[in-house]
């Protein structure tokens, strides 16, 4: 593998066995090397496409083994500063799940030991190294929409019948927000290089103590923005962006190839009625690009589309909606 990123995994989550352990496992330039599980058993899915992976009975035996280079972090969110930092101050680089830290203020002890380490460490925000999504932008930056009015997302699923799911427990930093706000909120930052100037609207439903169904509107400077994110709901996903001359729609744009297939149209003002131009990104695996331009920066220093920084901007909006929500 030459200088191929050699990956480690703490925890066989279910996430990292059916999607990232196999991203890391086929990326270029990156060897699935060792996972860090205390049940053997939980290994053998891991195992099942990389035989000859190294199992570790303990997180800490994983971040002392100088094999690996790099940790890739699925613990349940409340675990993920801490273990980020652990791998760091083990001279490990460090891709962590989403959402990183469960308040921005968190964000300047991981910023601080990135500095401190020289390892490179950020949020697992996949959808920004796909080509859908990196299309969106380009569009929107080269005019093809005129001044952005407008953005509205949705995305929502069905947990209600699993109440033992991370995500429906407090303690684990569950709650709809951390989970998939994640993506409506930070994916309309992203892509308008714009931060919100206020949370106009916060209607959130709680259950267990943690959120299920929240309606937020933002007033950002140049555009107004309203999302919808559910864990109540049938699974439902896209992101429409309104311009002065012109609508950016995604479909799928948050588990491509999963959900369904990636599309963006674009409809432009130029005809009546409206020319309606459609893209489609088939057997795109994000997850896998992802991997390999976390590599690419770590070996080369190549760009990189989302650091903590970003992290930190979009978990300041969700800190934002709660305190909105509640009155403040």
């Amino acid at each position: 593998m030459g200088n191929a990123v050699r990956w480690g995994i703490l925890g066989a989550a279910n996430f990292a066995r059916q999607h990232m352990a196999p991203a890391i496992h086929a990326a270029r330039g990156a060897k699935l090397s060792a996972l860090a599980t205390s049940d053997p058993a939980k290994a053998d899915g891991f195992k099942a496409f990389c035989p000859d992976l190294q199992v570790h009975d303990s997180y800490e035996a994983l971040l002392a083994d100088p094999g690996i280079d790099a940790i890739y972090v699925p613990l349940p969110n409340h675990l993920h500063v801490e273990w980020s930092l652990k791998a760091m101050e083990a001279g490990k680089h460090v891709l962590c799940e989403k959402p990183m830290a469960m308040a921005a203020g968190e964000y300047e002890a991981l910023i601080a030991a990135r500095d401190a380490s020289g390892c490179f460490a950020t949020e697992a925000y996949m959808i920004v190294h796909h080509p859908q999504w990196q299309r969106a932008r380009a569009l929107y930056r080269d005019g093809a929409i005129g001044r952005l009015i407008h953005a509205e997302g949705l995305f929502c699923y069905d947990n209600a019948s699993d109440p033992g799911n991370v995500r429906n427990k407090p303690d684990t930093g569950g709650g709809g927000i951390p989970d998939i706000g994640v993506y409506t909120y930070g994916s309309t930052r992203w892509l308008s290089g714009e931060e919100p100037d206020e949370i106009t609207h916060a209607d959130v439903d709680f259950e267990n103590g943690v959120d299920v169904l929240a309606r937020v509107s933002a007033r950002f400077p140049s555009f107004s923005a309203h999302w919808i994110n559910s864990m109540r709901m049938h699974p439902f996903q896209q992101m429409t962006f309104v311009g002065s001359e012109g609508v950016i729609k995604m479909t799928a744009p948050f588990n491509a190839g999963v959900f369904g297939t990636a599309r963006l149209e674009l409809q432009r003002n130029d005809a009546m009625p409206p020319m309606i131009t459609e893209e489609r990104f088939a057997g795109v695996n994000q997850y896998v690009l992802q991997v390999e331009a976390f590599g690419a920066h770590v070996r080369e220093g190549a760009e990189y589309p989302w650091h903590l920084e970003d992290a930190r901007g979009t978990q300041e909006l969700i800190d934002a909606v709660f305190a909105k929500a509640k009155g403040g």
